[in-house]
């Protein structure tokens, strides 16, 4: 296994790891040290989401990292393709629903990114059956970018906007939702006469 692949399986363990941390009833356990973190001029933080944002950072530059040494040395491969993909989705999604059942962001966020992620898909499967190869778009980056700032800011209470106060995790994960549906219809539109046209079956 080569050094991309390790670092997007890296990212699969991490994102695990931070549902785990999400999930788990702590205080059930006896465990509370987890919920009461430190506060930051009236800012109420918790451990166990400054761990998950900790480990959610970590994550997301592995993605970075594993996509850029893949292409810089040779080593892209379609194995390391669908890892990435499933790791990314699994990262980021999981954790929008996760948050969104704690009540931390609006439920529409991750219904909107996920449908998305569907149709994307989709569209990508079909392609791929078809012999075509559909590669990102600059509007997808954009919105992955801009999720996982809006996330870590929400795991590390919007600081150090909060004290402004100004609402910066809302507006990327908004902005990045709003990105989401313009890269869907660019998606679409890129791929609709692969779609459409029965013909290139």
């Amino acid at each position: 296994m080569n050094l991309p692949n390790k670092l997007t399986i890296t990212r699969l363990i991490l994102s695990v790891i931070i549902v785990i941390i999400l999930c788990v009833p702590f205080y059930n356990l006896g465990i509370d040290f987890l919920q009461d973190g430190p506060v930051i001029q009236d800012v109420s933080l918790r451990w166990d989401y400054i761990i998950a944002g900790i480990l959610f950072i970590i994550a997301s530059l592995t993605d970075f990292f594993d996509g850029y040494i893949a292409r810089k040395r040779g080593l892209v491969t379609n194995t390391g393709k669908m890892l990435d993909a499933i790791a990314d989705k699994i990262l980021v999604n999981s954790v929008l629903i996760i948050l969104a059942a704690k009540n931390e962001i609006n439920a529409i966020i991750p219904v909107i990114i996920v449908t998305r992620d569907i149709i994307v898909n989709a569209i990508k499967m079909e392609a791929a059956g078809r012999g075509k190869v559909v590669a990102a778009i600059g509007s997808g980056k954009i919105k992955t970018a801009s999720l996982m700032i809006g996330v870590v800011l929400i795991f590390f209470g919007n600081l150090p906007f909060e004290l402004i106060p100004l609402n910066v995790a809302e507006f990327f994960l908004y902005f990045a939702t709003v990105m989401s549906i313009i890269s869907m219809i660019q998606y679409f539109n890129i791929n609709k006469k692969l779609i459409i046209d029965d013909k290139s079956k």
